[in-house]
């Protein structure tokens, strides 16, 4: 927000990861986690936790034969992000733009000034791109967004490739749920939770419409309250 008050502009690739906790590479893994000098035991007790899973698919009745699993980190757990996060820890190498992840959301922005700024974006989006053949993580180019935050009437096309791709441009995107403007106006995203929220409030009116006050105070603080 400084950087738009300051006139200046900044330019973000909102990046999309495909599959990642599921691509993770085991032995890989274990060995970058070994490598910072983590505690053995620690190193032993993540291989035996990973190691030795085996799944099989049903279908039509029918039960395949078990296939040991090689990659992928556990989901919706404690230890499953923090893993995945020791795993992509060196993302961040090489690069001069700055680098943000949350999980397996990531963001990649530079501040904009003249042409040598769009070049590194670039180089950066390249190094990217090897970084992920080099490591088995899969990019989803076609869900890739390039954003130009300024409040400047005159916008430049933006032109960056990630592996090849042409990214697409977007005025707006969303990221870690909350949705984004070029020009970093919060309309959008007040326009988008008001909406929602009207929509869960009109249906539990109509479901609980005999219900009494405290039943109704109850939902709206459980259900509707915390959208904003």
């Amino acid at each position: 927000m400084r950087t738009l008050d300051n006139g200046d502009k900044i330019d973000a690739i909102i990046v999309d990861f495909s599959k990642v906790f599921d691509l993770v590479p085991h032995g890989r893994l274990l060995t970058k986690i070994a490598n910072p000098g983590v505690d053995s035991r620690v190193v032993v007790w993540i291989r035996e936790f990973l190691l030795g899973c085996t799944q099989r698919v049903r279908a039509g009745g029918q039960l395949s034969a078990e296939v040991r699993v090689t990659s992928g980190v556990p989901q919706r757990s404690v230890l499953g992000p923090l893993l995945f996060l020791a795993y992509v820890n060196g993302i961040w190498r090489n690069m001069e733009s700055t680098i943000r992840l949350f999980a397996d959301d990531c963001v990649i922005y530079r501040k904009i000034i003249n042409n040598a700024d769009i070049e590194k974006m670039q180089k950066n989006l390249d190094r990217l791109g090897e970084w992920a053949v080099e490591n088995a993580m899969k990019i989803n180019p076609s869900k890739n967004k390039a954003v130009h935050f300024t409040r400047a009437r005159v916008k430049y096309p933006l032109n960056y490739l990630l592996m090849g791709t042409l990214i697409p441009e977007a005025r707006i995107c969303k990221y870690l749920g909350i949705i984004l403007s070029s020009d970093l106006s919060w309309a959008v995203q007040v326009n988008y939770a008001v909406k929602k929220a009207w929509k869960v409030l009109y249906f539990t009116m109509r479901i609980l419409k005999r219900s009494n006050s405290n039943t109704k105070c109850l939902t709206y603080t459980s259900l509707v309250r915390p959208i904003f």
